[in-house]
């Protein structure tokens, strides 16, 4: 087992990729707090995980990511636990394509409040504890779109760049502190939103992905599994992009 006893947090784990990489890690051994917006899709995420790992040890937690001080807390609530945290997978986050021209100061903010302020707070939670024992692991959800852009709903492309920014900085921070800082940045991935998406319209999609096929959650976990492991020991500063080689 790749994280055995390893303490991970994986936030907006209920669903979709969060909820792929935090089976991924309860396989690899990890003990792991999901975090989810609710507390109902939380406990929902959690059951069907202690059904599936009945000796794993998951719980789920549901602060607010854009408050930085209701984040501390429960992430100090889960570190004064377990003793630590090892590992935090910055995952939480949302996507939008309203046009420019259309854009409201609102939206602009709820996306970036999300996809980067919450990066910043858990990482900030998180760090403290990592500080304390001289090694951690952060990673972050980035995205194809932070190479390539996307045609519209440029918010998301923003945030996305913006991820990439703070986890080469950070990784420069604070690696000679023995905390590796990497980020996934994941293609066009098969979640439930996508599974709604009439064919017609996916098979175009397909056709621009040089391996044939979508991504799958557990495409992106596996990515995360390697680089919470100690196989990923010399790996810092990176972006490592599970796309199938799909442009934009």
């Amino acid at each position: 087992m790749r994280l055995k006893d390893k303490v991970a947090i994986v936030t907006g784990g209920s669903r979709g990729i969060g909820y792929a990489t935090v089976d991924a890690f309860l396989r690899e051994g990890a003990k792991v707090i999901l975090c989810a917006s609710r507390q109902e899709t939380a406990d929902k995420a959690v059951a069907a995980l202690k059904e599936k790992y009945p000796n794993a040890v998951v719980e789920g937690i549901w602060p607010n990511l854009s408050d930085a001080a209701d984040v501390k807390k429960a992430f100090d609530e889960i570190g004064n636990k377990y003793g630590t945290i090892d590992i935090l997978v910055n995952n939480a986050g949302v996507s939008e394509k309203t046009p420019f021209v259309d854009y409201t100061e609102e939206l602009f903010d709820k996306v970036m409040d999300l996809n980067v302020k919450g990066v910043f707070t858990a990482s900030k939670a998180a760090v403290d504890w990592m500080l304390k024992a001289g090694s951690g692991v952060i990673l972050s959800t980035s995205s194809m779109v932070s190479r390539d852009a996307q045609p519209s709903g440029f918010t998301y492309p923003t945030s996305k760049f913006a991820v990439n920014g703070f986890t080469l900085s950070l990784a420069r921070e604070l690696a000679p502190k023995g905390i590796r800082v990497n980020a996934v940045g994941p293609g066009i991935t098969e979640t439930d939103m996508m599974k709604s998406v009439p064919k017609e319209m996916i098979e175009p999609l397909i056709a621009r992905i040089p391996l044939g096929r979508l991504g799958q959650p557990e495409d992106i976990a596996n990515a995360y599994v390697f680089l919470a492991s100690d196989e990923a020991s010399y790996i810092t500063g990176q972006i490592l992009y599970v796309d199938g080689l799909a442009r934009t």
